[in-house]
Formats: structure tokens, sequence, C-alpha cells
């Protein structure tokens, strides 16, 4: 499974920065941290003037399209994003299947006051402590890859950093693991992540299950007005959209576009 291999690489990645910059010297670093972590919640919560909260995606390849955009400028797409109005960044940085990179989360910090999500394959506290470090101010933990036990454990831990988590979900298990967990950000991936088919009535299916209170985000699949105001009357309170604007030439207007249009 793709999944898998992609943990696989990660973990011998996580111990050679381990080696290089051990979780303590790492951690020292915080003292000096000019940028801490900001609350995500009030930027996701879909409300009566602003019901559609965008999380942009700074994405360049996936496992199962290949590289998606060629002229690929992390800094640049993230102003362009910023320009735009979207609600959140959320920056790619596993370096072998996506192509990217967590220096990436450094610099779009710097120059940007979008909040960032770290979307990478977490599955310890040394890459949590590395979100923080480089700049994000929440991180994606995906059930699927994580026990119960693991998922509170890091979820707990992003807490305790002054992050918080969008947890990652793509069937009733997952939400189980979710709801045990105590997540308030739950985002429904509508794309099998074993056979990489999409689901688009999985919102449909799980919302329902879902305990109110809880911060819901669609991910995959979402490239026009109909999909996220359907998705939005179900009660989908954000909308993580990547591929759809890596793919046009013209960022600014085509977040623009979108935006305008759910207004219509």
């Amino acid at each position: 499974m793709i999944l898998d291999d992609i943990l696989k690489k990660t973990k011998e990645l996580v111990k050679k920065r381990e080696k290089q910059m051990p979780l303590e010297w790492l951690g020292r670093s915080l003292a000096y941290n000019p940028y801490p972590p900001r609350d995500v919640k009030p930027h996701l919560t879909s409300t009566k003037n602003d019901p559609y909260k965008i999380i942009a995606e700074v994405k360049k390849a996936s496992p199962s399209k290949g590289v998606i955009r060629e002229d690929f400028d992390p800094l640049s797409i993230s102003q362009a994003y910023e320009k735009a109005g979207v609600d959140a960044i959320s920056v790619l940085t596993e370096p072998f299947f996506f192509k990217g990179d967590i220096e990436y989360l450094t610099a779009i910090r710097r120059y940007t006051g979008t909040p960032l999500l770290r979307k990478d394959f977490i599955f310890c506290e040394y890459q949590l402590v590395e979100a923080l470090v480089y700049g994000a101010d929440f991180v994606l933990l995906i059930a699927k890859m994580l026990s119960k036990k693991e998922l509170k454990d890091l979820l707990n831990y992003t807490w305790h950093l002054g992050m918080n988590a969008l947890v990652e979900i793509h069937d009733k298990e997952d939400l189980k693991k979710a709801i045990y967990a105590g997540a308030d950000i739950i985002g429904i991936n509508h794309r099998n992540l074993e056979t990489f088919k999409m689901d688009m009535r999985l919102c449909e299916k799980l919302i329902p299950l879902i305990p109110n209170g809880k911060i819901i985000v669609a991910e995959s699949g979402i490239d026009d007005k109909e999909t996220i105001k359907s998705l939005h009357d179900i009660g989908v309170d954000a909308f993580l959209i990547g591929e759809h604007f890596m793919r046009e030439d013209d960022i600014i207007a085509s977040v623009k576009k979108l935006k305008g249009a759910l207004k219509e």
C-alpha cells in the first residue's frame, strides 16, 4: 500500500533528522521562536457572514497525479493565496511522494500572515516540534496510519505545544479514533489512500455521526461552487483545495473567481 511506503520513507527521514538535530536541541530553539502558533479555529469556523472557509494548498506533486505544477514557487503561491483572501494555507512538507520540503514553512511564515498547516505523515512528537519550530500553526494527523492511543497522544502533545490539529478520517473506524482522541477539527478526505478512488458522498455518510461542536473540513475533489455549497448545506465548515488551484496559471484570479461564485 502506498501509505505504508510513504510511512516507511518518512520514518527513515525522521531518524536521519534526529541524528542531525536531536529533539533536545530542536526544542531549545523554541525559546527564541519568533512565530508562536496562532489559533486557527476562528479561521476555519463557518459563520453567517463568511460561510465557506477555504484552506488553499501548496502542493507540487502527488502519488496519484505526479507533478501537478512545474513552475512551482511555494512562497509566491502562498502570497497569491493571501492576496486572494484564503483562510488558511496547507503546505506539503513530505519530500519523496509530494515533492515537499519543511523549509517551505519558514519562508512562507516569514512573508505571509495567513495561518499555516503542516501537511505531512506525522507519527511522532519530533515531527510536531519540527512543525512548531518551522512556523506551522496546526498540523495534519491521519487517523488511518495511527492507533487510537497514538492519535490521542499526538493530539494531546500538539495541544501542549500550543498548536492544533486537523485530524483526517476516511471511514467510520477513523471517525471512532478521532472522537476517542478528542479531535475538535475533523477532516473528511474523499480520496481513498489505498486505491486513490474518490467517494464524494463520504461527508454525507459520516457527518451525521460526528458530535456537535466540531469543525468539519472537506478534502479532495473540490473544485466548483456547487460541490462546496452542497457540502456546506450538510455541515461542512471549511474546504481544503489544492490540485484545482495548482493547475491554474493565475492563482489569485482562480481563488477570487471561486469565492465570487460562492456569493452568487
